[in-house]
């Protein structure tokens, strides 16, 4: 805190960073916002003394009477995945509740500098904090500035130095798909994984593996998927034409059509020859012929997880907050039966 004229603290402000760095007041606000136009060493000494400081930049809120936005920032991937959308309504319900209104900055890819730019846009807009929801493959020192200046939460498992992490355990959500269908008597499972650059398909192909692993199983190289239906339809096809195949763990639900389709077209029957497990457990998941087992992902609690954690850190910046870690929960419904060579016993 700083002191004012008469003795009373108040929250350090851009002035009292650009004083603390020796620079001016338009070079702390280009160095937060990510500009880069500025020399590293000049902004290594902007964000020593935001840390030093305890700075929070709000441009837009100081502006009001209240000293608030009252508005969270979500980056988000423009993307009609079920999965997205969901978190987004998480998030939009709980912050309204809240009494927060949410501005949204969309991304057409997970480039780093797409992600510098949606980030920039945010705090310029002087958001209180930002959920992340997005898969942060790579950070970048901008990145690294902005969400040391604007409170910021992740909702996949990636994160910065400053981040704060909600996230499902999706490694745990492998297991629970692929220790399901063992317990099924099935030799091993296959898996129709997600794009290798989200984090989310990363663990859980990890999980899978790990699963099949640990209890001696042979692991069948994984089949590449990108989220759609197409390309779980296009994989679908492969499967159906390898005779050993009876079990099948596809990384999401959308996917999981694709691959059911495809072993209906080629004469596999679901659940009688092939067993198939997706996740998300999506609201057309139970209406799939035949109904979709599948790991139900909690979105729209973790939207509400997302906005409670980051209300959390924007009213104490300072404090150590845990990462939360929640649990999936597997759904048994008709796509998955006994192996084939147990179903007469």
């Amino acid at each position: 805190m700083t002191k004012h004229r008469g003795g009373a603290l108040r929250a350090p402000g851009m002035a009292d960073v650009a004083r603390a760095a020796g620079v001016s007041a338009q070079t702390v606000s280009r160095v937060l916002s990510g500009h880069p136009n500025v020399q590293e060493q000049t902004r290594a000494r902007v964000l020593a003394a935001v840390d030093r400081l305890g700075y929070r930049r709000n441009s837009a809120a100081r502006a009001l009477s209240s000293g608030r936005s009252r508005t969270i920032g979500v980056v988000t991937l423009r993307t009609t995945h079920y999965s997205r959308a969901a978190v987004m309504s998480g998030i939009e319900n709980a912050a309204q509740d809240a009494g927060y209104a949410v501005s949204t900055a969309t991304t057409t890819s997970l480039d780093t500098s797409a992600i510098e730019a949606a980030l920039s846009r945010l705090a310029d807009q002087g958001v209180e904090g930002v959920v992340l929801s997005v898969p942060l493959i790579h950070t970048s020192p901008r990145i690294e500035a902005l969400t040391r200046a604007v409170p910021t939460l992740t909702i996949d498992g990636s994160r910065t130095d400053a981040t704060e992490v909600v996230a499902v355990d999706q490694s745990h959500t492998a297991r629970l798909a692929t220790r399901h269908l063992l317990d099924l008597g099935h030799e091993t499972v296959w898996h129709v994984a997600g794009p290798e650059e989200w984090l989310e398909a990363a663990s859980r192909r990890a999980g899978w593996r790990a699963t099949l692993e640990a209890a001696g199983r042979t692991v069948p190289p994984p089949l590449e998927g990108d989220w759609s239906p197409a390309s779980g339809y296009r994989n679908g096809l492969v499967l159906a034409r390898i005779p050993e195949v009876t079990a099948v763990f596809v990384a999401s639900d959308e996917m999981a059509f694709g691959v059911v389709r495809a072993l209906h077209e080629l004469g596999r029957r679901v659940p009688d020859d092939i067993s198939v497990v997706g996740v998300d457990d999506i609201e057309l998941a139970e209406y799939c012929s035949p109904s979709l087992t599948t790991v139900a992902q909690p979105f729209a609690r973790m939207g509400a997880l997302a906005v409670a954690h980051l209300l959390r850190h924007i009213e104490d910046p300072g404090r150590s907050l845990e990462p939360l870690s929640v649990q999936p929960r597997l759904v048994v419904r008709a796509s998955t039966a006994p192996a084939p060579r147990l179903s007469g016993a």
